[in-house]
């Protein structure tokens, strides 16, 4: 039985807050159990060197953990040099999100999507990528609404869900999305990142104490996949909430 009496293939409740920040409509504050994120989606009229002849845009990320996130306070990067770890999430959580868009669709500007932990209890990264999604979703809304992208649905833009969910062995079980005393204690320590129809992003998996078996890769990857289908169901009822699904 785990701690909070979940099953091992259930997630924790999982929430998203619309419109977070009152001044950018792309914001989300998602929560995976008690690990909270605040995930905004915010968008500048220039592109990168390498997409400036290309006619079409581009999407990047950022990812950090505020000093109270954790139970001991966490130094801000700026004061003890570049975090390896908040840059390879960062790297990740933009890998992921533009497989979500097409680039091209969204003219030559950059959707920026910054993931600021606000409490850290196991699945930052996941959480960060699910709710950057629902963040994406409502900035490309609002582009379309006001008319700064014209004659195109945001289905044509934002092609296809993405989501994300921890993963890991504790003894022989397999349990989904842990919590930070789960994560721990796990023999593999594992995150998947797939979309709406199964096709899988990226998948990071690591054995801290004993390897593997290929047959628990196999349950890892089916029970991700049942996960990542619950989570793209709870994406698609938060953004039909929303106000931004009103035409502007």
């Amino acid at each position: 039985m785990r701690s909070d009496g979940r099953s091992n293939d259930a997630l924790r409740d999982i929430r998203f807050e619309t419109h977070y920040i009152a001044h950018h409509p792309g914001s989300v504050l998602v929560h995976y159990g008690k690990t909270r994120v605040l995930v905004t989606a915010t968008v500048e009229n220039r592109v990168p060197p390498h997409r400036q002849e290309s006619g079409g845009g581009w999407l990047t990320a950022e990812y950090g953990m505020l000093p109270g996130s954790t139970i001991d306070r966490k130094a801000r990067p700026g004061n003890k040099g570049p975090d390896g770890r908040a840059m390879e999430i960062q790297r990740l959580i933009g890998r992921s999100l533009r497989q979500a868009i097409r680039l091209n669709a969204i003219g030559p500007r950059t959707i920026a999507i910054d993931c600021d932990v606000i409490e850290a209890d196991g699945g930052t990264r996941t959480a960060a990528i699910t709710g950057a999604w629902v963040a994406l979703w409502l900035c490309v809304q609002h582009l379309i609404n006001k008319g700064d992208i014209k004659d195109r649905r945001i289905e044509e833009i934002v092609h296809t869900q993405v989501a994300a969910v921890s993963l890991g062995i504790l003894g022989d079980e397999i349990y989904t999305d842990l919590c930070y005393s789960e994560d721990v204690e796990a023999n593999t320590d594992s995150n998947l990142v797939a979309c709406t129809d199964g096709g899988i992003v990226e998948f990071q998996g690591t054995a801290e104490r004993e390897p593997m078996k290929r047959a628990q890769l196999d349950q890892i990857l089916d029970q991700g996949l049942r996960a990542i289908a619950t989570l793209c169901q709870l994406q698609r009822e938060v953004i039909a909430r929303s106000p931004s699904t009103a035409a502007g």
